[in-house]
């Protein structure tokens, strides 16, 4: 039955690897390794994973990366730069995004916000 199933394309693990990480990318934000982790978990073969994953463009991750940090940002005006910093790069962490590339964009947009609105500083002052 299986086997029928899968000849007139009503199983098709390589179809749902790339629409599950299109919509879980766009969807939840997470990055290639937590999808690569769920797909696994859903039992995709880690060649169909791989395939899948290569179809999110690394721009499209740095992007959706950037937004999640963007967002999060808004609440954070009253922490200290030094806490937004590690709660952004752990979020970052926790939705599957390398480390490299979470640090470098917490750093750019934190920069970028400063020039908007000032975080605070260890004293718990405007930085300047």
């Amino acid at each position: 039955m299986l086997d029928r199933f899968t000849e007139v394309g009503l199983i098709d693990d390589a179809a749902f690897a790339t629409a599950w990480v299109e919509s879980r990318h766009r969807g939840r934000g997470l990055g290639k390794r937590a999808l690569a982790q769920e797909l696994r978990r859903r039992g995709v073969d880690d060649e169909m994973a791989r395939d899948a994953l290569e179809e999110l463009e690394p721009d499209q991750e740095e992007a959706t990366a950037r937004a999640l940090v963007r967002k999060k940002l808004r609440s954070m005006r009253s922490l200290e730069r030094q806490v937004a910093m590690r709660r952004l790069i752990g979020m970052l962490a926790r939705k599957g995004y390398p480390g490299g590339l979470a640090m470098t964009i917490v750093k750019q947009e934190l920069d970028a916000s400063d020039e908007e609105l000032p975080l605070l500083n260890d004293s718990g002052l405007e930085a300047e």
